[in-house]
Order: structure tokens, then sequence, then C-alpha cells
């Protein structure tokens, strides 16, 4: 399994990880309690984990593509989710 990991600053982390498993909810497996969040799509697995400083991103996928859409799917929506926020996009690491 391949993973990479990405952080978004903001002080409205939970606010955000709420607002994608609920989204999400509607359409794939997702499990979200307190400050994390899983979001299983076919593609791949995203973790999220809200804290007071943003909102930290972890993907795993079995390949490269896969990990790219993962990635991709959850990148798109956080920022159409946070347009108010002063980012562009996410700066992924691969993990590990």
């Amino acid at each position: 399994m391949l993973e990479a990991t990405s952080r978004f600053e903001t002080n409205e982390g939970q606010k955000y990880l709420v607002q994608l498993c609920k989204h999400f909810a509607h359409k794939i497996e997702v499990d979200q309690v307190g400050d994390r969040g899983e979001l299983r799509f076919s593609c791949g697995t995203g973790f999220l984990a809200a804290s007071a400083e943003g909102l930290d991103i972890r993907v795993r996928s079995p390949d490269d593509r896969s990990l790219g859409e993962t990635k991709a799917v959850i990148e798109s929506h956080l920022l159409r989710f946070a347009f108010r926020e002063p980012f562009g996009a996410l700066l992924w690491t691969p993990a590990a």
C-alpha cells in the first residue's frame, strides 16, 4: 500500500472534518468519531484528524493511480468547502 500525508492549516479543522465526513457519507462508507474521520473510497482510504491548528490528512491506496485519485477527491472537496481560506493547493508528502 502507498500512503501520502498533507496538512491544511486552519483554525476550523473540526468544522471541515465534519463537513467532509457528512458530505461523503451520502456516497461511501464513513466513520467519524470526535476529531477523527475515515473515508473509504473505491480508490483508497482517507484518514482525517482535526486539531486547533488544522486538518491532517493521510491517504492510503494500492497503487499510484489510485493514490492520486484519492488525494484529488479529498483535496477538491476541501478546496470547495474552504473557499474562504487563503490557500491554493495541498502539499502532499509520501509517507515512509
